[in-house]
């Protein structure tokens, strides 16, 4: 598969969140899919980005121009 790595400081660049919060999601499992590339944790960006899409739908609101 060919897709960009990126670590937690870069998810938490990208959107706020801690990287010691994403590090915790990924302990849990409850993050995006993640693995260990030496002693380091990735993820694959499009990964990290098509679950972040997930939750917004899951969890958005509002927005009806009715």
């Amino acid at each position: 598969m060919d897709s960009e790595l990126v670590g937690a400081p870069d998810l938490e660049k990208l959107t706020g969140t801690k990287a010691s919060t994403w590090r915790y999601w990924a302990m849990l499992g409850t993050g995006p899919a993640s693995f260990k590339l030496g002693r380091r944790r990735v993820w694959r960006k499009v990964e990290a980005l098509a679950w972040i899409a997930a939750q917004e739908a899951a969890t958005s609101t509002g927005g009806d121009a009715a």
